[in-house]
């Protein structure tokens, strides 16, 4: 599933043809997404110019006169700039395409249809669902005395708490568990036991892992592509996630690995104890 940086670089790619572009028509061939897309959009957008392109969370946000598109890329989607004098024919599984002014044309792909293409006029706070969002983790917000301050009354587990969409946004599972090796953090550590100096290594951690794979292209795994089609990067300085059963590349130690709420969890028992 494509998580921040992922969504960040699509938004990093897809924003310059965008922004202050006006959209001349849009072709919806599957309604049929996470959430049915709303019938009338193609008549929605058409004329419509788009000032900014932003993320919140996992969600991208296309700004435009009279509201927002929200696009979500769900467990395979893509987003992909094509010529539109030169675009190929859509396949099976390209199943919107919103054509621009300048030329241009964005595809939308989703082979699994479990992503989300939404129009709201509502602001973002105010949609149902961003009100109930935690912080972005590459801001000032999320600081340690922020992460204290949410840890000390639960029991879960540190990574089950950092991957709390309601406590911070975006910290996926394989950025959670690259984010607890460089802190030195075990992942099975009780979030009410985290101290101060855990947590000032444990936020400085996940915002160096996610700036390091946002300027990477994201990590390529599986479906994920970047909006260009070429595949990230990041997976090539994993130090933990996906190695179970390899040397550490700091001690020496094997990849340790268990499941937990049904999410693979890596890290290496040496370098990171409880």
């Amino acid at each position: 599933m494509p998580e921040l940086p992922e969504v960040e670089t699509t938004r990093r790619g897809i924003a310059p043809y965008l922004e202050k572009a006006t959209i001349l028509d849009a072709e919806i061939r599957q309604f049929s997404l996470r959430w049915p897309i709303e019938q009338n959009l193609a008549n929605i957008l058409k004329n419509q110019t788009v000032s900014t392109v932003q993320r919140r969370a996992k969600y991208l946000l296309i700004n435009c006169d009279t509201g927002i598109l929200i696009i979500h890329l769900g467990m395979s989607g893509s987003l992909r700039i094509v010529d539109a004098a030169l675009a190929p024919p859509p396949e099976k599984h390209d199943h919107v395409d919103i054509i621009l002014n300048n030329g241009f044309m964005l595809r939308y792909t989703d082979p699994r249809r479990f992503g989300a293409i939404l129009w709201t006029e509502q602001t973002i706070e105010d949609h149902k669902l961003f009100s109930h969002l935690g912080p972005e983790p590459l801001t000032q917000q999320f600081d340690a005395n922020y992460l204290l301050t949410q840890a000390k009354s639960r029991k879960c587990s540190i990574k089950t708490l950092i991957m709390n969409g309601q406590i911070v946004v975006g910290v996926g599972n394989i950025y959670a568990s690259e984010s607890l090796f460089l802190a030195k953090v075990h992942p099975k550590t009780s979030a009410n036991k985290l101290n101060k100096q855990q947590a000032n290594q444990l936020v400085e951690a996940i915002k160096v892992i996610l700036d390091k794979a946002i300027l990477a292209g994201g990590t390529s795994l599986k479906d994920f592509t970047k909006s260009d089609g070429k595949p990230g990067y990041f997976s090539q300085e994993l130090n933990v996630y996906g190695r179970k059963g390899e040397t550490c590349f700091h001690c020496g130690n094997t990849i340790e690995h268990y499941k937990e709420t049904q999410r693979a969890t890596y890290y290496c028992p040496v370098c990171q104890q409880i």
